[in-house]
């Protein structure tokens, strides 16, 4: 089997290359190899060339803020590109794994919303990751999206590393403590990702769209608790006290683009079809403090 990845140098896209490996020969590719999806001709012209049996779209739109004043940038790479791979996996015969998110939703209540929830994006990204949904399932090719929330990797930047770093410099910290969702590691959507295609080629019945997020639920206050928790136990020292990382709600941290104050996803219809158990969002972010501490 071919399979051909998209963003391979991102988070999850970097995963994606250990993960996805072993089901066949891997094609991994950035935007400067042919994996540009602000070029619609390019990114035609690569799936043509290669004609995979799997495509996984690793590459996105992500800068949330910055979307607001740049909505035709985003709507291009997060919805018309998935839309014309979407469009060339039906050609193909082939199967396409997309990633979407919570900002699909409106964030409102406390109650994990499924898959068949309402959807309704506060912001220009959220609108653009549900237009790309919107454009896959048009085009009635074998898919599976992806939703998540709350990504990190121990590879490049995160939430952990900045709260390490602002931990070390300062006696006080400010975390927001109302958002409420559960940090995912790429490491774990990638390995998601490998089990679900691999089950999906076999059985198409299971194409369709998907919650995938560690299980529990936290704040980002109590993520960077956590976080530093750790770092002290292990013999780190940091000027911040545990009792000092204060909570503050979103509206004393104001930003471009809206939050969902709930990203809490239900992955029940994941766990039932693929036959998993999802870890405790502990679990990935204890084994990523392991590496970066």
């Amino acid at each position: 089997m071919r399979i051909l990845l998209l963003g391979k140098n991102g988070q999850v896209g970097w995963e994606l290359q250990r993960a996805l490996s072993p089901l066949g020969e891997l094609i991994a590719l950035d935007r400067h190899e042919g994996g540009d999806l602000a070029d619609n001709t390019s990114l035609q012209t690569t799936v043509q060339r290669f004609a995979p049996q799997l495509i996984v779209n690793a590459a996105a739109y992500t800068a949330v803020d910055k979307a607001e004043s740049e909505p035709e940038l985003a709507h291009q790479i997060n919805a018309t590109a998935p839309g014309l791979l979407a469009a060339e996996a039906t050609r193909l015969g082939a199967l396409l794994v997309h990633y979407s998110t919570d900002y699909v939703f409106n964030g409102t209540g406390d109650q994990p919303r499924d898959e068949a929830a309402d959807t309704a994006p506060l912001s220009v990204y959220g609108a653009s990751k549900l237009a790309g949904e919107h454009a896959i399932r048009a085009n009635a090719c074998q898919h599976l999206i992806l939703r998540t929330s709350w990504v990190y990797a121990a590879r490049g930047g995160n939430f952990a590393k900045t709260m390490l770093r602002l931990a070390s410099e300062r006696e006080q910290l400010k975390v927001i403590a109302d958002q409420m969702g559960a940090p995912t590691g790429a490491d774990l959507l990638a390995d998601l990702t490998a089990h679900m295609a691999r089950a999906t080629l076999t059985n198409p019945s299971l194409s369709g769209t998907y919650h995938a997020v560690a299980a529990g639920e936290t704040s980002w206050h109590a993520y960077a608790r956590h976080v530093i928790e750790t770092a002290r136990r292990q013999g780190h020292s940091l000027r911040v006290a545990a009792d000092q990382v204060l909570p503050i709600p979103t509206s004393d941290y104001p930003t471009p683009a809206s939050r969902p104050l709930n990203s809490r996803l239900s992955t029940a219809k994941l766990q039932k079809n693929f036959d998993l158990r999802l870890p405790d969002w502990t679990v990935g972010v204890d084994r990523m403090l392991a590496e970066i501490l």
